[in-house]
């Protein structure tokens, strides 16, 4: 492998010059930096982390940790495209990512506690809980940090637009004529269902719909099960919806397979409407009606609040909305 050293000899410049361009040192001449640069791709160099960490200060290194109840993780899909998003963007700046566990040397120790063992940078934090004392301790911490999912004070966040995405699946399936509209929500322990509840009571209000008891049913921690056990209570009503708005695609998924199971069909009888757009929605039969969160914005998005606070080594406090959208497939149709 290739060194400074190699560098320095092939070029007959010396080594601090030669690090002074691999730092990108504006007080070098453009022909050393041409030659110099020309040598470290000819001999294929690249620094070792030690060595870089020792002429930055830095890591180069960003903790990412999971707070959520289902435990599912990297598995969920939203999570799943959020973080490759946060990859992409972090690598493009020449950081690694490091994933969490809340043990070293097989002693428990809390996530601020791990990432201050590991010396990285910054930390970005994928949470559903807003009332996670681990994400309090980081927050409370020195070290910059993002929270995507999660509108917290005290922190920079990144979070999808909830109750205007609810707004949007109410307003569409009672343009599609629909007036017994229900809701599988999200665990109300948990940010997002909260703001996805609350903007379907608002907006069904706004209509003027009534919302019975009964049409609202907890489908826990958005999973598939969850969903599927939610739409079989909602399928055992004597007045049953034409439609339901579910809080998370996995668990519209499930409260279809429960249609299905029972004999009916989507949308023939029930339109089902969901909240992601996971990758898989797009391929089912029928195609799943839903509103899109854009896991690539968010990703970026956190990724660049991140950085910024890296760079300007302090902490940063902001909160930015992301946008979201109506994606119309087949699982909703008109009553009118």
């Amino acid at each position: 492998m290739a060194t400074i050293y190699d560098i320095a000899k092939k070029t007959g410049y010396s080594i601090s010059t030669v690090s002074k361009v691999l730092n990108n040192y504006c007080d070098v001449g453009a022909k050393a930096k041409k030659i110099i640069n020309e040598a470290v791709e000819e001999l294929g160099y690249y620094p070792s982390s030690s060595a870089r960490t020792l002429s930055t200060k830095k890591s180069w290194t960003i903790g990412v940790v999971f707070v959520e109840d289902a435990g599912i993780g990297m598995e969920h899909p939203f999570f799943n495209a959020v973080i490759e998003s946060f990859k992409k963007s972090a690598e493009k700046e020449g950081y690694d990512l490091l994933f969490a566990s809340n043990n070293i040397g097989n002693e428990p120790k809390s996530y601020l506690d791990h990432f201050h063992y590991r010396g990285v940078d910054g930390v970005v934090v994928v949470c559903s809980d807003p009332k996670s004392p681990d994400v309090a301790k980081l927050m409370d911490s020195n070290i910059p940090s993002v929270v995507i999912d999660l509108d917290t004070r005290g922190a920079s966040v990144v979070f999808s637009d909830n109750i205007h995405g609810s707004e949007l699946a109410v307003e569409y399936l009672v343009s599609l004529g629909h007036k017994k509209i229900a809701h599988i929500s999200g665990s109300k322990e948990l940010y997002v269902g909260q703001q996805r509840l609350k903007g379907f009571l608002r907006t069904m209000k706004r209509e003027g719909l009534p919302v019975p008891e009964e049409y609202v049913v907890d489908g826990g921690y958005f999973t598939f099960d969850g969903g599927k056990e939610a739409m079989v209570k909602l399928l055992k009503l004597e007045n049953k919806p034409t439609a339901v708005y579910v809080a998370g695609d996995l668990m519209a998924i499930g409260a279809i397979k429960a249609i299905q199971e029972a004999g009916f069909k989507v949308p023939e009888d029930i339109s089902v409407m969901g909240f992601d757009d996971i990758v898989i929605g797009r391929y089912m039969t029928p195609g799943l009606t839903t509103i899109k969160q854009d896991t690539a914005l968010i990703g970026r998005t956190a990724a660049s609040l991140l950085i910024e606070q890296i760079n300007a080594k302090q902490k940063q406090f902001m909160s930015v909305k992301i946008p979201v959208s109506l994606i119309e497939r087949a699982s909703c149709r008109s009553i009118k």
